[in-house]
């Protein structure tokens, strides 16, 4: 079954060569609205991994404000993150996680648009609707990242960036598994103070 074409949430439409930097234009719905307070947003950098795979897996995610000047930095120190431990479970599975389960922090601290820095090709191709989801095990967890996605009333965009720039979200991970072999709580996140 193919999946119906998808939009990036964007003011203008997506071309597959465009970059980043154009598609987080103020164009596209950061920055103020229209009663000129500064809008609710996050930059969102999220991993997933499994040691073995399947194996031990993690979700592991950091919430930058999109007010913050420093907010595409990749060394952003987080407002919020995730560091959970899923059990055993593919990489993917993993990956999948993560996003989802930033998407609804996000929406749960007010967000109105997000920037999705990812390090996985594969989950922004397929939320772009460039590449279809063939694993069963990664249908559902597409479907609820895109649910989600439409809540904002702002849009949102999604980014692969290199590896090296997720560092933040992989440190969640590795301590997710690392925390639970040691006996610690499953999930820890963490909240802006009020």
């Amino acid at each position: 079954m193919r999946e119906p074409p998808l939009t990036l949430g964007l003011d203008e439409p997506a071309d597959d060569a465009g970059t980043f930097e154009q598609a987080a234009s103020p164009r596209s719905g950061a920055g103020r609205t229209a009663t000129g307070r500064q809008s609710v947003g996050f930059v969102v950098r999220t991993d997933g991994a499994a040691r073995g795979n399947p194996g031990p897996a993690s979700a592991g995610a950091v919430l930058i404000s999109l007010a913050r000047p420093d907010a595409r930095s990749p060394l952003a120190p987080p407002d919020a993150s995730i560091s959970d431990y899923l059990g055993v479970q593919t990489n993917n599975v993993a990956e999948y996680t993560a996003v989802v389960r930033a998407i609804a922090l996000a929406l749960e601290l007010g967000a109105r648009r997000l920037e999705l820095l990812l390090d996985s090709k594969l989950i922004v191709e397929q939320l772009a609707g460039r590449w279809r989801v063939k694993d069963p095990k990664l249908r559902p967890l597409w479907a609820e990242a895109l649910g989600q996605l439409r809540l904002l009333p702002e849009g949102w965009v999604a980014a692969h960036v290199p590896r090296a720039q997720n560092s933040a979200a992989d440190a969640m991970c590795n301590e997710a598994i690392d925390r639970v072999m040691a006996g610690g709580p499953e999930s820890v996140v963490v909240r802006p103070r009020s």
